[in-house]
């Protein structure tokens, strides 16, 4: 599995001091979750959907998956070779289409290169690892995606970061892991230590009530960045009314597809832990 994603340098002039993303590409070898442990008094339990929740399942190599329902963690350590850490992500439990989990990291290095981003993957991820998604979607189909989105973030050591929902859009019905996306949608919810995305500001506008600055760059494909102008550690959005701005600005065709919902941390320095009390995301 390839994985491409960026390198973040601290940008300079007026703008010193603030991280903004500048895109190259990555490859991550896939890990198989068979290095995955359970942290549950019991033995291992099956990584589906059930009606009794399932809890307890840990991984901390690079690239380590965890599959949970319709949904898979990603111990996306793409950037690893810009310092030296150490990260874990943990399912904490799955009860229906709502999953706990978490992710604890200490990073050390380029202050200004992404080291991982470790995420709850729904859909395509340069191929498919769940079924039952939803997605992919053709935005001209105007299909719910709600999102609800319960977090805490806690800095053991002052952190570069953010934490973002990444969605990937493609021109195709069925990408597959080879079909590179041509589009990439960034929801920042909380960023601290001068983390910034790539492009430039754009606009400022208010999507579910809340205020955020849009942001517009290209990285071999084209990203779109909604930062919000105030931290919030937590969400409950409905994901298209995002891709329904950038339709009406005819920057995002209509015709292309929803493919991916992604939702996790991008860490450049620091120690801490994201833990998500409770993530959901419901097409349709």
């Amino acid at each position: 599995m390839v994985r491409k994603r960026y390198v973040i340098p601290i940008a300079v002039g007026a703008a010193a001091g603030v991280a903004v993303a500048v895109g190259v590409m990555q490859a991550d070898a896939a890990v198989s979750t068979s290095s995955s442990r359970s942290v549950a008094a019991s033995s291992s339990p099956s990584p589906s959907a059930t009606s009794a929740p399932v809890k307890g399942v840990e991984n901390c190599a690079a690239g380590g998956e965890i599959t949970a329902g319709k949904y898979w963690l990603n111990n996306n350590q793409w950037g690893k070779d810009t310092g030296t850490g150490t990260q874990c992500v943990t399912r904490s439990s799955l009860d229906g289409d709502t999953l706990a989990w978490s992710t604890t990291w200490d990073w050390t290095g380029q202050q200004n290169s992404v080291k991982s981003y470790a995420s709850a993957v729904l859909g395509w991820h340069w191929g498919w690892k769940a079924g039952n998604t939803g997605l992919p979607v053709r935005l001209s189909d105007r299909e719910p995606v709600n999102a609800d989105w319960d977090f805490t973030v806690k800095q053991d050591t002052p952190n570069t970061m953010n934490v973002a929902y990444d969605l990937w859009l493609h021109d195709v019905a069925e990408p597959d892991w080879q079909d590179q996306p041509t589009d990439e949608i960034m929801v920042w919810l909380y960023h601290s230590g001068g983390a910034g995305p790539v492009g430039t500001r754009q606009a400022t506008v208010t999507i579910g009530g809340t205020s955020w600055d849009l942001y517009r760059g290209n990285i071999g494909w084209n990203v779109y960045s909604f930062v919000r102008t105030d931290n919030a550690e937590g969400s409950d959005l409905d994901l298209r009314d995002f891709t329904d701005d950038l339709t009406a600005r005819a920057w995002l065709p209509a015709t292309k597809y929803l493919s991916s919902v992604q939702a996790g941390t991008e860490i450049f320095t620091g120690s801490g832990t994201l833990d998500t009390d409770s993530y959901s995301v419901r097409i349709g």
